[in-house]
């Protein structure tokens, strides 16, 4: 639950089994699982140990996609490239101003954004984005 986008395989289930010997969750658990799931579920899961499956998680916001077990690869792998021809400035801006927002104002949270964006509209993946979608084309992002 600590990715930035996580695909699970159907078969998968999602378990906090600390309390099963005597322990709390660990890695981040207990400030993670109540930001994604809500304090009611990220209690139920703790306090429980009870496993939750992979379409349930999804359902929950716990994970973005739950996936056939045999498509798993294929659709990470797809996911993988898309990130690797993306526009890398872009990609890391975004990932930085949701993760900072849990703390703005949501003023704060737009001074931000107008920032990032003033900042990645000068920058020349921005210009080929704006070029290939002009000329219906893929965009070549080279991270400037």
């Amino acid at each position: 639950m600590a990715c930035d986008i996580v695909i699970a395989a159907r078969s998968v289930k999602f378990i906090q089994s600390f309390v099963n010997i005597g322990l709390v969750p660990d890695s981040g658990g207990t400030w993670t699982l109540p930001r994604l799931a809500g304090q009611a579920r990220a209690l139920g899961m703790a306090l429980t140990g009870q496993p939750l499956s992979a379409e349930q998680a999804e359902a929950w916001g716990l994970i973005w996609r739950c996936v056939d077990d045999d498509q798993l690869v294929a659709e990470t792998n797809a996911l993988a490239e898309k990130f690797a021809g993306g526009a890398t400035r872009g990609l890391a801006e975004t990932k930085r101003l949701i993760r900072d927002a849990w703390r703005l104002e949501f003023e704060q949270a737009l001074d931000a954004e107008r920032y990032a964006q003033r900042a990645l509209g000068r920058s020349a993946d921005y210009a080929e984005g704006v070029d290939a979608f002009t000329h219906k084309r893929a965009p070549r992002f080279v991270g400037r």
